[in-house]
């Protein structure tokens, strides 16, 4: 008996290899459906132009989005005209309650949320059937005062931004 499953792990195992590779369609989470003549992308700089101002939000998420792109494509970064094209502009930055306490009217809990608007052209795409011109909105809570979480909250809202945008363009998501 002990022989019998020797022989059949290894020929099970060359089996589902052959399966899973045979189907010959590739899948990666890095890339998504970016077309094979697309090279170049430019990222301009995304102006904060909420109400209420954060200094350096403009340059991170413009930063953070390009980082993304780096991360997870092969496209080469330009300045001025390239294949795909984003260009935008923050237009929220709030803070507000998310929770009330008990018998106060002191807010338990925070919500810190960012909008961006964001204009997507991929110059390839002759029927402009990828293009996009839409708002992305995340938040974050915390509690507390938001001054000595300001910073690690709009990273982490920057990261699910960029996330959230980079899928509408690349991953169809």
């Amino acid at each position: 008996m002990k022989t019998r499953n020797i022989f059949l792990f290894p020929l099970l195992a060359v089996v589902v290899c052959f399966l899973f590779n045979g189907c010959g369609v590739k899948y990666g989470f890095t890339g998504g459906s970016i077309p094979q003549n697309m090279k170049t992308v430019h990222v301009a700089y995304f102006e904060n132009i909420a109400p209420m101002v954060y200094q350096t939000l403009g340059q991170n998420f413009t930063e953070g989005l390009k980082e993304r792109i780096r991360n997870q494509s092969r496209l080469s970064q330009v300045n001025g005209e390239a294949d795909a094209m984003f260009e935008g502009v923050i237009t929220g930055y709030d803070i507000a309650p998310a929770a009330v306490e008990a018998n106060t009217d002191r807010a338990a809990l925070n919500r810190l949320t960012i909008t961006v608007k964001v204009k997507y052209t991929n110059r390839l795409d002759e029927t402009g059937e990828s293009n996009f011109e839409e708002s992305f909105s995340q938040f974050r809570e915390f509690s507390g005062l938001i001054q000595s979480q300001e910073e690690n909250l709009t990273r982490e809202i920057i990261n699910l931004l960029t996330e959230d945008i980079y899928n509408r363009a690349f991953a169809n998501w």
